[in-house]
């Protein structure tokens, strides 16, 4: 029976007074949804960053290091790794991150068939790619799989992801409302396993990322997709210089602004504030949670 199942899932039994108020208040994604920003020191996540790629000779970046630290953020906080099914909550039994990727959409034409006048040939498209079990994976595992997953994406060769691209096109405007909603609910509500309809199993993962600092800014909320039924969405900001304090004194200091939103039906202040105790203390002591690069001291052998 599992291999008709779409998410493994224990109902969670026990739930506060707000809790079922929240649920019978809001209905949708859109209506719950609440922001916030976390400002993070990023100088010895830098340093590490560049030690652990002259070291591993990895690709890692600040990405790879907020989507540990938020797999870690959710087993500190399990109650917001949940989706809900009949208006009622079920605890996810596993931590995916879902990253969200730019990639191109095939050559744009202008009239004929030439190309466009402003010079553009392909169009821009965001898509992504989702990591089970992060909170299990090294830091090392996670770059490997993550460059050879956005390599496929990027080029339109993950078949999984281009199956689902390609019904979503075939479905005309008027009914693709009607057609998301339909595979959500038979994804999350019923969980049944989508592959039916062109779509992989858990595809959404527990937690969406995107970085809005390769585009050169630092603060955007964007809103929850409601068909993924994931109820929170980190997006992280442009490092930047900014004045810190530091042993009493202002100094310039790296800085990062990661902000969230998340769906308030089942996720409050309390889980939040865990969360972000949790990230703050992955990124701002790097070596302690995603492993030393200092090179060990072998034991001395004892005389005689």
């Amino acid at each position: 029976m599992t291999v008709l199942k779409n998410l493994v899932l224990v109902r969670k039994k026990r739930m506060s007074a707000f809790r079922k108020i929240a649920l019978g208040t809001w209905s949708t994604v859109g209506d719950p949804s609440v922001y916030g920003t976390i400002e993070l020191r990023m100088d010895r996540a830098l340093e590490y960053i560049a030690l652990f790629n002259a070291k591993m000779g990895r690709r890692a970046t600040v990405t790879h290091l907020v989507a540990k630290a938020a797999a870690a953020a959710l087993r500190a906080a399990p109650d917001a790794n949940a989706i809900l099914r009949y208006n009622r909550i079920y605890l996810r039994q596993d931590v995916g991150v879902f990253f969200q990727v730019a990639m191109t959409d095939g050559p744009v034409s202008g009239p004929s068939g030439s190309p466009p006048a402003d010079g553009r040939p392909e169009s821009a498209d965001l898509s992504g790619l989702v990591i089970h079990d992060v909170d299990k994976k090294s830091l090392v595992e996670l770059c490997d799989e993550f460059r050879e997953r956005v390599d496929l994406v990027r080029v339109g060769k993950d078949r999984a992801l281009e199956r689902t691209r390609q019904s979503m096109k075939r479905i005309p405007g008027i009914f693709l409302r009607w057609s998301l909603r339909f595979v959500s609910f038979f994804a999350y509500t019923l969980n049944l396993n989508p592959a039916l309809f062109g779509v992989p199993r858990d595809a959404f993962g527990s937690i969406m990322i995107t970085n809005i600092g390769s585009l050169g800014l630092d603060l955007a909320y964007p809103p929850l997709v409601p068909y993924s039924r994931v109820p929170i969405l980190l997006a992280i900001g442009a490092v930047r210089d900014a004045p810190v304090a530091e042993d009493g004194q202002v100094v310039v200091g790296k800085v990062m602004n990661l902000s969230v939103t998340f769906d308030h039906r089942f996720i409050d202040g309390v889980h939040a504030a865990q969360m972000a105790n949790v990230l703050r203390a992955w990124i701002h002591h790097p070596a302690e949670h995603y492993g030393s690069l200092e090179p060990r001291i072998p034991a001395r052998e004892s005389a005689g």
